[in-house]
Parts: structure tokens; sequence; C-alpha cells
């Protein structure tokens, strides 16, 4: 893969030295889902597929990225003297808001650079690639330009504020982090609220992690999105008039049933109880995987589904039908929904004994009763970005 690459770069940018080989992964989320905002933990992991970039850098300040994934594209073209946002640019855009944070961030980008992308994320997964592109940008910067100084967190941080900032993407720390930071074998365990964190032993000799694709396009996501990020912070306003907290996260469910009548709506009492109630379930995630409880872990993971279902209200029946068949199925350890909801993926952990009935009774039973074919990933966790 590595030397196909570079190959491929000299064919489109010609020959010359200097050419150096960068990846950075993607990321499942296991448990903690719309915790992020409301200050509370997350517990995700890298992927073993990602972004692979090869670059090097030029002699004037131009910059050219080119993408394999989109060809049709050709080389997207800016310079260090005009990094503006253009729609005709595509997905060029999110390396150049990497480009144009490091600069904000007072590190000076010297010269240009060419760079090639290709990335083997499946497409519509959610798992990450966008911030896979803008980490593995934010490493190549690092390196190509000598920013000792700059640590993978800081990368992390960068490229979450390219995209806030520069794409005017809603997101949080929990991908960029986690690809940033990510360790083979391990999740990580992050407080959102001040990213301390900790890496939690994964290990799944006997078990895979199974991504399924409802294939159920997502409708009016962003809105549905801030409505409840916006119901969180008016529950947490009501909340702080009678205990000094600053985020939902720092409630424990025992707490929060002691103080929840303050909260006037039973929508916004539901959509708090799922953030208190997701955030402790993905602490007793940790505990259960430091005491090698994987059964534990699937338990929990089927109790945030419920609560993102019922609470957080931000399921649809598609992903209701593939976490039901998926729970019928022996060897099924856990499922859920994951990411924003409305459509999208299931994560569930299986036997390795039972992966096959998973993808072939799921798979035939949500076709006969949705119509749609999902489709089925079988991934492994991985290290975070690196130098190749």
């Amino acid at each position: 893969m590595k030397q196909q690459l570079v190959d491929k770069f000299l064919e489109i940018y010609g020959d010359g030295d200097g050419v150096s080989v960068y990846f950075a992964p993607g990321r499942v989320n296991l448990i903690g889902e719309h915790t992020d905002y409301n200050g509370g933990h997350v517990f995700p992991c890298a992927l073993t597929v990602g972004t692979y970039a090869v670059a090097r850098r030029r002699a004037d300040q131009e910059l050219r990225f080119y993408s394999l994934n989109y060809p049709e594209s050709g080389i997207v073209r800016a310079s260090l003297s005009d990094l503006a946002y253009r729609k005709k640019d595509g997905w060029g855009n999110y390396p150049k808001g990497v480009v144009q944070t490091f600069i904000s961030k007072n590190c000076p980008i010297p010269c240009g650079m060419e760079v090639l992308y290709y990335g083997d994320i499946p497409k519509g997964l959610g798992i990450g690639s966008s911030a896979s592109i803008e980490v593995v940008t934010g490493l190549i910067l690092k390196e190509l330009m000598g920013f000792k100084d700059i640590s993978m967190v800081d990368i992390a941080l960068f490229a979450q504020l390219a995209e806030n900032e520069y794409m005017g993407m809603s997101c949080g720390i929990m991908d960029p982090f986690t690809i940033a930071m990510g360790k083979k074998d391990h999740a990580i365990f992050l407080d959102t609220s001040d990213l301390s964190y900790i890496y939690a032993p994964l290990a799944l000799p006997h078990e895979k992690i199974i991504i399924t694709n409802s294939k159920k396009v997502r409708s009016a996501m962003d809105e549905r999105y801030q409505e409840r990020r916006m119901q969180c912070k008016e529950a947490l306003r009501e909340l702080q008039t009678v205990i000094a907290i600053r985020n939902l996260g720092e409630l424990t469910a025992e707490v929060f049933e002691q103080v929840q009548e303050m909260i006037a709506s039973p929508v916004r009492l539901r959509r708090a109880r799922h953030a208190v109630t997701e955030n402790q379930r993905t602490i007793q995630a940790v505990d259960a995987l430091k005491r090698g409880d994987i059964f534990e872990l699937g338990q929990l993971m089927n109790a945030s589904y419920l609560s993102l279902k019922e609470d957080y209200e931000v399921s649809c029946e598609e992903l209701d039908i593939l976490v039901e068949e998926a729970w019928g199925i022996d060897g099924v350890l856990g499922s859920r929904m994951m990411g924003a909801g409305f459509g999208g993926c299931t994560v569930s952990i299986v036997e390795n004994s039972a992966v096959n009935a998973f993808i072939q009774t799921v798979g035939g039973n949500y076709e006969k009763r949705t119509g749609l074919r999902a489709d089925f990933y079988v991934v492994e966790t991985g290290n975070g970005a690196a130098v190749l």
C-alpha cells in the first residue's frame, strides 16, 4: 500500500525527493452518545481503516491536494495567501481549513506543499472520515514544517477548530481526539469537559466489532440535533437554580433524581436524563473492561440504545429493527445505534462464532422488513495518527 501510494503521488506530481507517508484512522464510539456537548465522557476507539496521505514541501506558496477517492475533482489548488472557503473546492476545503487554523494559531507556514490522499473508510458509516482528513493534514504540517512543540492533542484541537469555524460544522472533540490519540487494543475514556483521558484495554480475542449501515437516509438531522443541544442547555439552566454545576455530565443518576423536578418540561427532562445516565453508563463501561467483563459492556450498550430511543428520541424504525434483530441472535453481547441518530449505523459486539449468523440473519430479516439492504463491516481497533 505505502509504495503504491508513493508511486501514484509521483505520477501525479512528478519525481522529486522529500516524500513522506502518513496515516490517520477512523473511529467508533462504543458508548457515550450525545454526552460530549453535555460535559460528559465518551468511550471511542481508533480503527485500522482511515486516511493515508503522501506529502512533500514545495518551493513556492502553493498548496495542491489530490484525492484518489475524488479523482473527478482533479488537483485542488490554493495559496497560502488565499485560503478562503470555496464551495467548488469540495473535499479540499478540509485540508485548507487545517492550514488556515495552524496559521491562526501562530504557526506560520513557510512554504506550500502537495498532498495525495486516499481513504479506505467506507462512505456513510459516520466513523470520522472528515476528522481523519483533518488530523492527517495536521500531522503533515507538524512534520513537514517542523512544528516540534505541537502535540497530537494540539492537532486534535486544531482539527476541531477547522471543522467548527472554517467548515461551519458543529462537532465535538471526540472524533479528532480519538483519531490523533488512539491505541491498538484499547479504547479511550475521555472526559470532554477537560480532555483528561485514560486508555482502557479492549482486547477482543473472542469477539468482533461489527458496524451495520442501515442505508436509511437522514433528513433534517442538523435541526433535530441542534434542538436537542438547546433542550439540554435549558435543562441545565433550570437545574443550576438549585445546584452548582457547570454541565449535566457532573451529575450522578442519584443526584439527578433529587433535582429533576426543577425541569419544567417533560421533554427536557427526558433529554437531561439521557445525558446523565449515558455518562454514568460510560463510566461503568470502563470499569467493566478493566475487569475484562465484555458481557457487562454489551449490556450497557443495550441500555444506551434504549435511552437513545426513549429519552433522547434519536432512533428511527430502521435502527430499531437492526437492534431488535441483533438482540435475538445468540452470541450478540450488545448492539446499539451510533452517532447523531435518525438513520446511519449500529455498532455491535458479536462472538466470533456468531459473526456469519449475525450478518446473514440480521441482513436477511432487515431487508424483508424494510426493503433496504444493510451493509456490514467487521472492524478492528488500531493506533492513532502516525508517520508511516
